[in-house]
C-alpha cells in the first residue's frame, strides 16, 4: 500500500461553526502523528480547478480554533457542470490534473450534501476523497450529527425562547422562519419545548385558525 505523504484540504457549501476546527484537527493530526503534508486548497473546488492552493503549517494552523467561517474560503460551484462565457463544461479532468499537479495522495472535503455528491463525481475520476459531513440542517445520510448543527441550534432556541417572551407579554402569534433545508431536524429540536405548533417541509399539515382565537386581540 502506497504511504501518503500529502493531503489537501477544502471547504465547500455554505460556511458553518466549527469549520476552522475541522481543518485545525485534520491538520494537526496529519502534521503530528502522521508527518503528512498539508495543502489547503482556495474556495472549495474552484481552487482546484484554477489550482489555488497555500500550505498549512503549523503555523498556519495556530490560532484558528474559535474563529468563524473557513481559513480557506468557500464555493458553491459544480465541477461536473460549470459555467464558463455561457458554456457549460466538466472541469473534472483538469481537476485531476491539478490535484497530480500538486503532488496529492488524497484529499479531504468538508462540507454538506451538495459536497459529498461532487467528491463522488471525483473518485468516480479516481481520486483519493475522505468527506465530512457539515452542514447546520443535519441532512447528510448515514451521519448522526454533522458539526455546525449543535451550534446552529442552540441559536435558533435562543432566538425562539425570546421571541416568546415577547408573543407571550403582546398577547401576540408569532410566526418564526428557521432554516433546514428539507429536513427539518434544527426546526424540531429547538421548537420542542418553546413553541405550540411546528411545521415542516415534509409533511403536510392543515391549521384550524379557530385555533388562535385565544391569542389574537381585537381592536374597537
Amino acid at each position: 500500500m502506497k504511504k501518503i505523504k500529502r493531503i489537501g484540504i477544502l471547504t465547500a457549501g455554505g460556511d458553518c461553526p466549527g469549520l476552522n476546527a475541522a481543518i485545525r484537527g485534520v491538520g494537526k493530526a496529519a502534521l503530528g502523528r502522521y508527518g503528512i503534508e498539508v495543502t489547503g486548497i482556495r474556495d472549495g473546488f474552484l481552487g482546484l480547478i484554477e489550482n489555488h492552493t497555500l500550505p498549512l503549517d503549523k503555523q498556519a494552523l495556530s490560532g484558528i480554533l474559535t474563529v468563524g467561517g473557513t481559513i480557506l474560503g468557500t464555493s458553491r460551484i459544480k465541477p461536473h457542470r460549470m459555467e464558463i462565457d455561457g458554456r457549460v463544461e466538466d472541469m473534472r479532468d483538469l481537476i485531476v490534473r491539478n490535484h497530480k499537479k500538486n503532488r496529492l495522495d488524497a484529499l479531504v472535503c468538508i462540507g454538506g450534501g451538495g459536497t459529498a455528491k461532487n467528491a463522488l463525481r471525483l473518485v468516480e475520476k479516481g481520486l483519493n476523497i475522505v468527506n465530512l459531513p457539515k452542514t447546520i440542517d443535519n441532512d447528510v445520510a448515514e451521519t448522526d450529527t454533522s458539526f455546525g448543527f449543535d451550534t446552529a441550534l442552540g441559536i435558533a432556541t435562543e432566538a425562539i425562547d425570546r421571541l416568546h417572551s415577547t408573543a407571550h407579554s403582546h398577547h401576540r402569534i408569532i410566526v418564526a422562519e428557521i432554516m433546514g433545508h428539507r429536513a427539518g431536524c434544527r426546526r424540531r429540536r429547538s421548537e420542542a419545548t418553546v413553541c405550540l405548533w411546528g411545521f415542516f417541509p415534509h409533511v403536510d399539515f392543515v391549521v384550524d385558525l379557530s385555533s388562535f382565537a385565544p391569542f389574537i386581540l381585537h381592536s374597537s
